[in-house]
């Protein structure tokens, strides 16, 4: 599903690029740890900008706050997606991040601007 996401950002125009945002804190020790995140897509046009992540199913709220845990801690207003396989639905969850799908994101162009 990533490469499809990809292939339709770049024919959309959008320059993309993974993004990695840093988490610090202690481990069950006590002990300082660093741990690095992965943002599937960091895509911007013009002066637009959009994290993305992509994840075949969400069929629990665990899965979820895994999902949306990198784009919770970038520190910015930029907008946040998540887009599944699963959704039925385009809806805007407790913490502001959509969450759509997959083919809402391929049929609707405009999708992201909403």
């Amino acid at each position: 599903m990533e490469n499809i996401i990809f292939n339709e950002l770049k024919i959309r125009g959008f320059n993309v690029d993974v993004g990695v945002v840093t988490l610090n804190g202690p481990n069950e020790k006590g002990h300082g740890i660093r741990r690095q995140l992965e943002i599937d897509f960091v895509c911007s046009k013009g002066s637009r900008r959009y994290y993305i992540q992509s994840a075949y199913a969400v069929p629990d709220q665990a899965k979820m706050e895994q999902e949306q845990r990198s784009l919770m801690l970038t520190g910015d207003f930029f907008k946040k997606i998540i887009i599944t396989k699963d959704a039925p639905t385009s809806y805007y969850n407790k913490d502001g991040v959509l969450i759509m799908s997959i083919y809402d994101f391929l049929l609707n162009e405009g999708g992201l601007y909403n």
